[in-house]
């Protein structure tokens, strides 16, 4: 059963360019949005310091091109990275507000508030955010909100997700659980469409914000929203359409005046300003006009652009999100003709040739838009929040939700080969349980290895912790221990090995970002997988064949023994033995061929075989 909270909870879609706040209203068992105190159902996710004050939301963006080095945004892309992350290069380029590396790596933005200067990392700014949204919604419920559902993207890693939880705790706000974007949105959608369709759904989410990118497919079965595979980018959204817009424009008055704004914060924010409203007319219109008067050292910026020259300068990260869309539906093993809906999610997925190529994707189909692309998100949150809060007393429908984990979880085993507990794709939470033995006589511990990825070889995958459990019972090799790999609904890993004749019992829970992965990591893992495919297979059969060789020299001196063998044939197991000993030892190991080990393997059966049985 759900845990139950007190007061009210409400859904947070915590985005990079634009926030909302969404809550369930019981007495009318619907979704309400949440205006701000402008009167918008949404909330720029900015923050700006000034001499006297600090402003959060639309009051800090209306100010940005007077202060630009001092107002703040995009601390989404930052959250959880690390300042030498590759991924934020270009960003730190096309920011106003000078960014620096702190402790551990860890990002900086530095400020000039009340002036003095001020470092402020990205969950300090996102919990600035929260807080802002946490007050909209008090001053809607004329309450206190102590409890909240956080949304992020389906492909943010462990590192960002806790630094997305660390924000929220730090907004006052007890984070009841941090769900997947598209899952939210299929959450709202399903609530819609399950009052318009009964039977089994799937769902294709692609979801097209203003700094991410997220797809994934969902089969919808009553109250049972199930995940069956996701993709995205963390990195791929509005703001980087945004930027090639700029750049356009910061080459053209360079073209036409002979100097370059590059290093002018002041006009770079006007002009990203100008170009983010001309991307929205484009989606409605075929020219949008810009218009900046007196724009650099008292020149005038007039200009216009197309939406064909929209869609060229942006036209191969249209294609990466096909690319994302075709990888997700290959990955869930569905065939993209058994989708019945394909329901676009973010304010970006508006652009028509986005739309468009969408479509083709699909053969036609018809895109779906009877939901809010703005609002879909925070919706779900919300649902999911009142689920949480009120258990089976709320008027919420209570629905099931079922995600995936993206990468095989397991452990190295003798030979450095990966042990699969959990699968790539599992849904989660899941709680499996493995036995694996000791691998020598009367041995005192095992050091557990935990690793994440797809490749045969534990090492060639990614380690995300290590830890031993000691006090073994002396036993003869093939003693048991029990292994059990727990990954609750917030991607949080507990991995427990127990010794069950003593209970002696040791273990170790995966929740910083140590050994997460990116998005690309993962992809890379992924496409290793299948390019190393046959070295892989290769490794596994020496394993195996190093193994069994070991496996039977251990029996052969275990007979000797036990067994009342001639002296004769003593000696012939001894020099069999020795023989299996000097290969197994060999320093050279991995530059012998599989065959040699299978060889040695059959030779000592042929000595070894036909002497046991005649003590039998």
């Amino acid at each position: 059963m759900a845990r139950k909270y007190e007061g009210h909870a409400v859904g947070i879609d915590l985005g990079t360019t634009y926030s909302c706040v969404a809550v369930w209203q019981e007495q009318h068992c619907r979704v309400e949005i949440i205006h701000n105190d402008q009167g918008n159902r949404t909330t720029p996710s900015y923050v700006a310091f000034t001499a006297n004050q600090r402003l959060i939301g639309d009051a800090a963006k209306n100010q940005a091109a007077a202060n630009p080095i001092n107002t703040v945004f995009d601390a989404k892309r930052l959250i959880g990275r690390k300042y030498s992350d590759p991924v934020i290069k270009n960003d730190l380029l096309m920011w106003p507000f000078k960014v620096t590396a702190g402790a551990d790596d860890k990002p900086m933005i530095v400020v000039t508030y009340k002036d003095q200067e001020k470092q402020f990392s990205a969950e300090e700014i996102s919990s600035m955010v929260l807080i802002k949204m946490r007050e909209i919604a008090e001053a809607y419920l004329e309450s206190p909100v102590c409890n909240a559902v956080i949304t992020v993207p389906a492909y943010f890693n462990g590192s960002q997700r806790k630094a997305t939880r660390d924000a929220g705790a730090i907004a006052g706000l007890n984070v009841m659980r941090i769900i997947s974007e598209p899952t939210a949105a299929a959450i709202a959608y399903g609530l819609y469409k399950r009052s318009n369709c009964g039977g089994e759904r799937n769902i294709f989410i692609f979801d097209l914000g203003g700094g991410t990118f997220d797809v994934s497919l969902l089969t919808i079965k009553g109250n049972v929203f199930q995940v069956k595979a996701t993709a995205g980018n963390t990195h791929l959204g509005g703001e980087d359409f945004d930027n090639r817009v700029v750049n356009y424009f910061v080459n053209e008055f360079k073209r036409k005046n002979k100097v370059d704004i590059g290093g002018d914060a002041r006009a770079l924010r006007r002009l990203r300003t100008a170009c983010e409203k001309a991307k929205r007319t484009l989606s409605y219109a075929v020219t949008a006009t810009i218009e900046l008067d007196a724009f650099f050292k008292g020149v005038d910026l007039y200009s216009s652009i197309t939406r064909a020259r929209f869609e060229k300068l942006n036209m191969d990260l249209f294609r990466e999100c096909l690319e994302t869309v075709d990888r997700c539906i290959t990955d869930s093993n569905v065939d993209k003709s058994s989708i019945h809906d394909v329901v676009l999610v973010g304010g970006s997925s508006r652009i028509p040739k986005v739309q468009e190529l969408l479509q083709e994707f699909f053969k036609g189909k018809e895109l779906c838009k009877s939901i809010n692309p703005d609002e879909a998100v925070a919706c779900g949150a919300a649902v999911a929040a009142a689920l949480l809060n009120g258990g089976i007393k709320s008027s919420a429908p209570n629905l099931v939700l079922q995600d995936v984990t993206p990468l095989s979880l397991g452990q190295a085993v003798r030979g450095d080969v990966m042990s699969v507990v959990i699968p790539r794709n599992t849904t989660i939470p899941v709680k499996k349980s493995e036995t694996f033995f000791t691998v020598h006589d009367n041995q005192s511990s095992v050091l557990k290895e935990i690793y994440e990825g797809e490749r045969t070889r534990a090492s060639d995958n990614n380690l995300l912790g290590r830890f031993t459990l000691s006090r073994i019972p002396p036993a003869p090799k093939g003693h048991p221990i029990f292994t059990c790999f727990d990954l609750d609904a917030d991607g949080i890993l507990c991995v427990t090995a127990e010794e069950k004749t003593t209970g002696n019992k040791n273990q170790i829970t995966i929740t910083s970002d140590k050994g997460k992965l990116s998005q690309e990591e993962i992809e890379r893992l992924i496409e290793e997988a299948e390019r190393y495919k046959v070295e892989d297979e290769k490794f596994l059969e020496k394993a195996n064949a190093i193994r069994a060789l070991e496996d039977y020299v251990y029996d052969m001196e275990k007979a000797l023994i036990v067994s009342k063998l001639c002296p004769e044939d003593k000696k012939k197991v001894n020099s069999a033995i020795d023989k299996a000993r000097t290969l197994l030892d060999d320093g050279n190991k991995e530059n012998i061929e599989t065959h040699v080990f299978v060889e040695h393997l059959n030779e000592a059966k042929l000595i070894f075989e036909p002497i046991i049985a005649k003590t039998r």
